[in-house]
């Protein structure tokens, strides 16, 4: 199993950079490395991404040294699996509300000893059976493939003291769309409570050592970073959108 140089970099306490891709396209992949990004989410929650788009981009992620993570489509043991077979480097799991979905979230994601993944050896993500003995590919596994847990509903902020407390998790992602709408302000994230239930949210991961995680915008970035918080992404169409904005202001200025 390949390195996994983002997950490495949260290890040295480094800000990692991401680009959320709803459509399937190495070639997208392919240009995020190109313009620097450290690593892309491949969501199969909210995008078009098949099983076997999921493997390419993988591929294509690999080939231009950046790092593929792919948030399945639930949080179900096998939609975990599956997305893993293909390759990725880790999983960003939506809608983790308690202790024990943590939990659940990290048997399906690692092998014996340390959860309950099935094993099989001519998976890409082993190399097909081809380098090394299978239980050489389950401890690299263990150890290289990245957890994110999305604490997006208002149950999991008020659960997320325990939640904290599991280990093996290596991100606490907050969903600002879904939480602002889980608290009755849907779209703004802004609005008072839902800011202070995101920051605070931020404050506890710190103080228990763990890792934030959570999208933002150009303009929201050095904002995030102030707040402690190492794992970013943006939207691909986000980053479309404001460069466009730039293009027309400065073609029609």
């Amino acid at each position: 199993m390949k390195r996994n140089f983002m997950k490495e970099k949260l290890r040295a306490g480094q800000p990692v950079f991401g680009v959320s891709v709803m459509i399937p396209s190495p070639q997208i992949v392919e240009m995020c490395a190109a313009a620097g990004f450290d690593w892309v989410l491949l969501d199969c929650e909210h995008g078009t991404l098949t099983l076997e788009s999921v493997e390419l981009m993988a591929m294509a992620a690999e080939a231009s040294g950046i790092t593929a993570i792919a948030r399945p489509v639930s949080k179900a043991p096998e939609h975990i699996l599956q997305v893993l077979d293909r390759g990725v480097m880790g999983v960003q799991v939506p809608h983790v509300n308690s202790a024990k979905d943590a939990q659940e979230v990290l048997n399906a994601v690692k092998y014996h000893p340390l959860g309950k993944r099935s094993l099989a050896a001519g998976t890409r993500s082993a190399v097909y059976d081809s380098h090394g003995t299978l239980a050489d590919y389950v401890k690299a596994a263990n150890d290289m493939t990245l957890i994110a847990v999305q604490l997006e509903d208002y149950e999991a902020i008020e659960k997320i003291d325990e939640i904290l407390k599991v280990d093996g998790i290596d991100v606490f992602f907050i969903g600002p769309s879904d939480l602002s709408q889980s608290m009755g302000h849907p779209g703004n994230p802004k609005e008072p409570k839902v800011a202070h239930a995101i920051d605070s949210s931020f404050e506890k991961m710190l103080k228990a050592g763990r890792t934030p995680g959570t999208p933002a915008t150009s303009e929201a970035v050095k904002d995030v970073l102030g707040k402690g918080v190492k794992y970013i992404y943006t939207h691909l169409p986000r980053l479309l959108s404001g460069s466009a904005r730039d293009y027309f202001a400065k073609a029609k200025g």
